[in-house]
């Protein structure tokens, strides 16, 4: 664990929804050098660690934070700043800078959140927490 908080950016995932798990184990394997620690954001000492997210945005969206500014992503764009800094995400991540690109990303993205539980999230997930952006 003491090695996992040197790294450069914190993932915050729901560490309750299947999905989310599963999605967080592959990106640790894909995490050839070791640039993201993986923290699911029920752990305890979460809200203390990173005090200015809110508690409602655990449930509803992936965080992102670089660890030496604080910077923070959610949602699509923490997507984008992952597929960044991945080896070979270049080929995926270009799809932000086209016309529309971030905005299809980011309906994608509030889409598959609010339907997680159809793709194997769990019990937890058929509760469905309204999205931060419902009626747009």
């Amino acid at each position: 664990m003491t090695g996992e908080r040197t790294r450069p950016y914190t993932v915050l995932y729901d560490g309750h929804c299947g999905v989310c798990r599963r999605l967080a184990k592959r990106l640790a394997a894909l995490d050839r050098r070791s640039v993201f620690e993986m923290v699911p954001s029920q752990q305890p000492d979460v809200p203390e660690r990173f005090p200015w997210i809110p508690a409602s945005a655990f449930a509803e969206t992936l965080q992102l934070v670089r660890n030496s500014d604080k910077r923070t992503w959610q949602g699509a764009m923490a997507v984008e700043e992952i597929l960044r800094r991945l080896r070979g995400g270049w080929l995926v991540v270009w799809v932000f800078s086209v016309p529309f690109g971030r905005r299809l990303a980011d309906r994608l993205y509030r889409w598959f959140a609010d339907h997680r539980h159809v793709a194997g999230c769990g019990e937890r997930c058929s509760v469905q927490v309204p999205s931060l952006t419902a009626g747009e």
